[in-house]
């Protein structure tokens, strides 16, 4: 939803924040009018408290708008930019629940705005999530200390390092992708009479399809939809798992990619 916004709009503003904000939460809060809530590492110690006052979350949410769609507010490189922006984002605090989620959403739809990404494949977040610890510290450095600008050079160091892993990353989880789909299809091909590209492109939309998928994709009868999925079932493309009444047939190689545990798709777990 996001990224129609951005590219509808050529911009990325509060309002675009709340949107985003609302599709992912499922209500209409808005921004926050109670205090915010003081964040704490799990020993206890401050990590940051947000501004208390309304009126403190307005006025630094349209700087911010202003800040990202601005040039000439702050000329520099749009990847340095993120992270400052990220940054101020979080330090606002501007909703009373995903503020993390939507800074992190954010970073990626500036990216894709200033060109840097043609769509939002790269998922900051896990890199984000795994180094959480220096993400909070660096983040309460620069609230401490920012007039320092060795501070804040460590913040935005950290940012583009995140950058840099999460890219590399996302290119080599796509790259298997493409790899398991062209395997996927030389294999059906010459295995299967019921081969077709319709197919191949329903088993890697998700990491698994149903048979209600198949039907509605292939134009074919459900009967004929089982038939095709067991019989992949039964040659290992696919795993077949009954869930309450439904079977759902998970693609092992696409599955395999996006949960194997060397961090390399940049998939959330």
């Amino acid at each position: 939803m996001g990224y129609g916004l951005v590219r509808k709009t050529g911009l990325l503003t509060a309002n675009h924040m709340l949107e985003i904000q609302a599709e992912l939460e499922q209500n209409h809060a808005g921004l926050r009018k109670l205090p915010g809530t003081t964040l704490k590492t799990g020993s206890g110690a401050v990590v940051c408290t947000p501004p208390q006052d309304p009126a403190q979350i307005v006025a630094p949410m349209t700087d911010l708008e202003r800040f990202i769609n601005d040039a000439s507010a702050f000329d520099a490189d749009p990847l340095i930019k993120m992270a400052v922006a990220h940054h101020q984002f979080e330090s606002i605090h501007p909703f009373y629940d995903g503020n993390g989620r939507t800074g992190r959403i954010v970073n990626v739809l500036y990216l894709v705005n200033k060109g840097l990404l043609e769509i939002p494949v790269l998922n900051l977040s896990s890199q984000i999530m795994r180094s959480k610890p220096d993400y909070y510290r660096l983040q309460q450095a620069v609230r401490e200390q920012a007039d320092s600008a060795a501070v804040w050079q460590e913040w935005v160091l950290y940012m583009l390092a995140a950058v840099e892993t999460t890219a590399q990353q996302t290119i080599r989880t796509v790259t298997d992708i493409k790899a398991a789909l062209l395997d996927y299809k030389h294999r059906t091909r010459a295995g299967f009479k019921f081969y077709s590209q319709d197919l191949i492109n329903n088993l890697f939309m998700h990491p698994y399809t149903k048979i209600e998928f198949v039907k509605r994709d292939l134009k074919v009868s459900r009967l004929t939809a089982t038939k095709y999925l067991d019989a992949l079932a039964g040659a290992g493309f696919v795993q077949k798992v009954k869930v309450g009444r439904s079977n759902y047939y998970v693609n092992l190689a696409l599955n395999a990619i996006l949960t194997r545990s060397d961090g390399a798709t940049g998939v959330q777990q």
